[in-house]
């Protein structure tokens, strides 16, 4: 039984576990710690104990599966709109690639299409690094229905047992992981911003910032498989396109036969590259019924920007943004900013860069006036490059930053402004 293990006769009552537990996860009564219903195994009081008195005991074989029967890292190929591959997907492939190199598996995507769809997104796929597409076309999947996705995801992973599933921490993606997950009865972390595979245990290590973004956390899902994940827009680049890849589409069940489970992706054209068509049980139905489509005309998404002008507090007050996006114009770029900004009312939500905005992954990355909380770093990290203005020498955006320029902020970009308009 996996739980929080008090050693009695080791046990000094010093009450340094309480203090050391952020979530009431443990008491001391007659000199004697003992768990409460608080306890999430963090293992905070298990490090604070003076006299090793606290361990924590997994089971993991307690959820009753063969955790050595689950192979290959699947992901979910969302489509967008215009029924195309959603970068996010092929972002996850690139690092699903990565990761099963470590692991010695092969990298699976899902992919779901209406009837008659053509073959470019298995190609996508392949080209991006998948070994395997298992596609399914049913005008079902046409519509982003949860209940619809999830019974088939569902049905899917309990008959392939993936090790792993990836999927975009998009609107849609973020509803339908936990409703494949608790269906699998098993664990999910959201919004991660770091997959690595721990090379003693082969589990996915899946970090995201917690506690308000003030630390990172990396989690583990020890005793249950599918070990489940999303990653938000942006985190991770999106892999260069193999050249020649070649497409064989196979029946159902054809397409595991060679029993390949080599991390290393097969040459393009090689008989491992293949699409298998899968089904959707008959019975599944929607209970939503779309009546029509009413486009939205929300304005370009700084998440897809290759230049981006990102400014924050610093920049002083509402009436320096119209300095702001002249610079933006400038440059060909999109403007964002931090989340103060947005909740002073300076600029609306679809600017926010950061841990509760957008991630971002642009070229060139002018971050201006910004300080550098770790919210804000985590929406940034897949920003090739990044030149940070800021008059205090020691904010923590210069650590991520290529170019560090100290001074005042609305002089530079003045200067930088005047610069470009003589330039043009």
């Amino acid at each position: 039984m996996s739980g929080l293990v008090v050693d009695a006769e080791r046990c000094i009552g010093c009450r340094r576990c309480v203090r050391a537990c952020g979530s009431a996860g443990i008491e001391v009564v007659d000199r004697l710690a003992r768990p409460t219903q608080g306890c999430i195994l963090c293992g905070a009081c298990v490090d604070a104990c003076p006299v090793d008195a606290i361990s924590i005991e997994r089971d993991a074989s307690a959820s009753g599966q063969d955790l050595d029967a689950y192979r290959d890292i699947w992901v979910f190929a969302q489509l967008d709109a215009a029924g195309s591959v959603e970068r996010v997907a092929l972002e996850l492939v690139g690092k699903a690639r990565q990761l099963a190199a470590v692991r010695g598996c092969r990298v699976v995507a899902v992919l779901g299409e209406g009837a008659g769809a053509s073959d470019d997104n298995a190609r996508l796929l392949m080209s991006s690094g998948a070994d395997e597409v298992l596609r399914c076309r049913d005008d079902r999947l046409a519509t982003l229905d949860t209940e619809v996705y999830a019974r088939w995801l569902t049905s899917l992973a309990e008959e392939r047992r993936p090790e792993t599933v990836l999927l975009g921490a998009t609107a849609f993606g973020r509803e339908l992981a936990p409703a494949v997950a608790v269906r699998l009865r098993t664990g999910l972390t959201a919004d991660c911003t770091v997959l690595e595979i721990d090379q003693a245990s082969g589990q996915l290590q899946q970090t995201r910032p917690a506690f308000g973004g003030n630390l990172m956390a990396t989690i583990v899902c020890p005793g249950h498989r599918p070990q489940m994940a999303t990653v938000r827009p942006g985190i991770f680049p999106v892999p260069d396109p193999a050249d020649g890849s070649s497409l064989t589409a196979s029946s159902e069940g054809d397409a595991t036969s060679d029993g390949q489970t080599s991390g290393e992706r097969p040459a393009s054209g090689a008989a491992a590259d293949d699409v298998t068509e899968v089904k959707l049980d008959p019975a599944v139905s929607s209970r939503i019924r779309v009546l029509e489509h009413e486009p939205v005309d929300a304005g370009a998404s700084i998440a897809d920007a290759e230049v981006l002008v990102v400014v924050g507090r610093g920049i002083g007050s509402k009436k320096n943004l119209p300095l702001m996006r002249r610079l933006a114009e400038l440059l060909g770029a999109e403007l964002g900013c931090t989340r103060p900004l947005v909740e002073a009312g300076w600029l609306e939500y679809r600017h926010q860069v950061g841990q509760t905005g957008v991630s971002v992954a642009p070229r060139l990355l002018l971050s201006i006036g910004v300080s550098g909380a770790i919210q804000h770093l985590a929406g940034i990290g897949g920003a090739q490059t990044v030149v940070a203005i800021n008059e205090d020498s020691e904010a923590p955006i210069f650590g991520a930053s290529d170019c560090c320029v100290v001074g005042d902020c609305i002089e530079v970009v003045n200067e930088l402004v005047a610069q470009l308009e003589r330039r043009s």
